[in-house]
């Protein structure tokens, strides 16, 4: 890893993450928020048969605004959007968002999100709701990031194994790119009959910590339900809303890497795109597209990574194992 990285989304300069979860006394779902103070640019891509998000027409290319304050990411279901109203108090009391009056407080929070479905592991009526969203934003840092069962992963699950959220980055040239993902697909993110990341490959300077074992692991293959991968992916480039939404596809290329299947009609995979706007591309239309491709390669790298990250650092909760229980010997500490 470049020693000037942590391998965490906030490596991208002006972007915090905050958790906020519930866990035990019947509750095990959260709330992670990114939140962009100075304001981004904003994309998306949704694929799969079963989404929950908020505000992503607004972040269609011809569509009118262009900077994203936030973006929330949360546990709930469908219940779970409501987070983002806690969101928009927390920025409208900084008088953050796109000016609509003459005041400084006069201002709307842009704040798209996106849910998870994870129902099954808290009791009924047990959901996020805006104090979630206000909390995680409370929580803010722009340092090192969480990772496992936090957050928006409190109640994650990816196929037969407890998920959560991870994260990752990379530099591409002068360029950083991040991705924060909440690992929750009804695919598979491991070969059960060896216990290998399916994007094991895409490991850099052995970051997941771990020997892959080569056996089956003692785990009965869970029954899909509603599920949903969601995420964000960013960098310091200057981009236009559209070259924007060409990270977010490719970092949905990342989910696919990740997870077998991907996409289906269970899951509503939702990957959010921002761009600071720190460093500009090439003004050539040549080296610009060429360094513009190599973003979008390194996105679905980075949310492939991520993946891997939210599988390996999640803890079994609510009847579902965690990696580290099903095959402890892949820590070089269990050896």
């Amino acid at each position: 890893m470049t020693a000037s990285l942590r391998n965490q989304l906030t490596d991208v300069p002006g972007i915090l993450v905050g958790h906020h979860e519930r866990i035990g006394g019947g509750w095990a779902t959260g709330t992670t928020v990114v939140l962009v103070p100075g304001g981004a640019t904003g994309a998306v891509d949704q694929r799969g048969g079963a989404p929950g998000t908020r505000e992503t027409d607004l972040l269609r290319p011809e569509n009118v605004v262009q900077q994203v304050n936030a973006v929330c990411l949360s546990g709930g279901s469908a219940y779970g959007l409501a987070a983002a109203d806690g969101v928009m108090r927390w920025l409208g009391e900084r008088n953050l968002g796109t000016p609509v009056g003459r005041e400084p407080h006069e201002v709307v929070p842009i704040v798209p999100g996106a849910v998870i479905f994870d129902l099954p592991r808290s009791e009924w009526g047990k959901r996020p709701d805006s104090a979630f969203g206000y909390a995680a934003c409370e929580a803010a840092l722009p340092g090192p990031v969480a990772q496992g069962s936090v957050g928006a992963g409190a109640g994650a699950a990816v196929g037969s194994l407890k998920g959560g959220v991870g994260t990752a980055s990379e530099r591409v040239g002068d360029f950083t790119v991040g991705a924060l993902a909440v690992v929750n697909a009804a695919g598979e993110a491991v070969d059960l009959r060896t216990g290998r990341a399916f994007a094991a490959d895409h490991e850099v300077d052995g970051e997941f910590g771990v020997r892959w074992p080569d056996r089956p692991g003692d785990i009965t293959p869970r029954p899909t339900d509603l599920n949903t991968t969601i995420g964000v992916v960013a960098t310091d480039a200057v981009l236009s809303k559209a070259e924007a939404r060409r990270l977010a596809v490719a970092a949905q290329d990342g989910v696919a890497r990740a997870v077998r299947p991907a996409h289906t009609m269970f899951d509503g995979d939702t990957v959010f795109a921002l761009a600071t706007g720190d460093r500009e591309l090439p003004a050539e239309r040549a080296p610009r597209v060429r360094a513009w491709n190599e973003l979008s390669s390194a996105a679905a790298r980075v949310f492939a990574r991520a993946m891997v990250h939210g599988m390996l650092a999640a803890t079994t909760a609510g009847g579902i194992p965690a990696y580290r229980d099903v095959w402890p010997e892949a820590w070089p500490e269990a050896l």
